[in-house]
């Protein structure tokens, strides 16, 4: 794995030298784009809006529109914006994982002590560990600042990046059923349909199958065999038919109960 941040955990007064590496990885087929007539590939060029030529990278420039005039921002002056955080990721704070609203949680990032950070990286992460708490923090990263939670997982310390509430839509604006009336049977009919299918999680379990499927397709696409469209019409349940339709629903599963 390829390192894409090196600096330090702040802890208090102690400082612990670490990499940063992505926990993730893209498992979507890669798909290019092409020019229909004679198959060939379509590639972006960085085009100067008022000359029309095409502009080299190392002549590219960061700017931002500050009253109708281009600022132009070099390296230094993010670094400048806030040079602790872009060299410490500072833990402000220790808190309860579970106080965390899921909605926050964004890339997970591998944390990884550099020489000489080992034993303050693992003190860390007992103690960690120990206390059942997540350490809040925040940090500076490809010129933006994110907020993050440092936590033990298995042998290791992950930074669990996390969104800022202000990058949160309200949901006041969406358009949400009111005066909706229930009957238990309804209600009591739905939770055993949620009973029969409750099992325990294993994510192990779960494959991208769509990818798997669109591989069948160009498989057999490149051995001249024309796919066979599978056509699906979905019908909508109508509010009379709610009760019947659940119970027709239980005993469909085929997966053991767990309670």
């Amino acid at each position: 794995m390829r390192a894409i941040w090196s600096g330090a955990i702040g802890f208090g007064l102690v400082n612990i030298p670490v990499k940063l590496y992505s926990a993730t990885q893209d498992s979507h087929i890669s798909l290019d784009m092409l020019d229909s007539k004679n198959m060939g590939h379509i590639r972006y060029k960085r085009v100067n809006e008022d000359t029309g030529k095409e502009v080299p990278w190392e002549q590219i420039v960061k700017g931002y529109l500050y009253n109708d005039e281009y600022i132009v921002l070099e390296d230094e002056d993010f670094e400048a914006a806030s040079p602790k955080k872009s060299k410490v990721i500072e833990i402000t704070s220790f808190v309860q994982e579970e106080d965390i609203d899921d909605i926050y949680f964004e890339s997970p990032y591998f944390l990884e002590p550099a020489k000489g950070g080992e034993k303050a990286y693992e003190l860390l992460r007992q103690t960690l560990e120990k206390t059942k708490k997540a350490g809040l923090s925040s940090f500076v990263l490809r010129s933006a600042e994110h907020l993050a939670v440092i936590r033990p997982r298995e042998n290791y310390l992950l930074l669990q990046q996390l969104r800022f509430e202000e990058e949160l839509r309200s949901a006041e604006d969406l358009n949400l059923p009111t005066n909706v009336k229930l009957q238990k049977k309804e209600l009591d009919m739905a939770a055993a349909l949620v009973k029969e299918y409750t099992e325990k999680f294993d994510i192990s379990a779960y494959k991208d199958e769509y990818n798997a499927e669109l591989m069948k397709i160009i498989k057999a696409k490149a051995s001249g065999k024309k796919p066979v469209v599978k056509k699906m019409r979905v019908v909508h349940t109508k509010s009379a038919d709610l009760f019947d339709q659940l119970k027709a629903s239980l005993g469909k599963s085929g997966k053991k109960k767990v309670s």
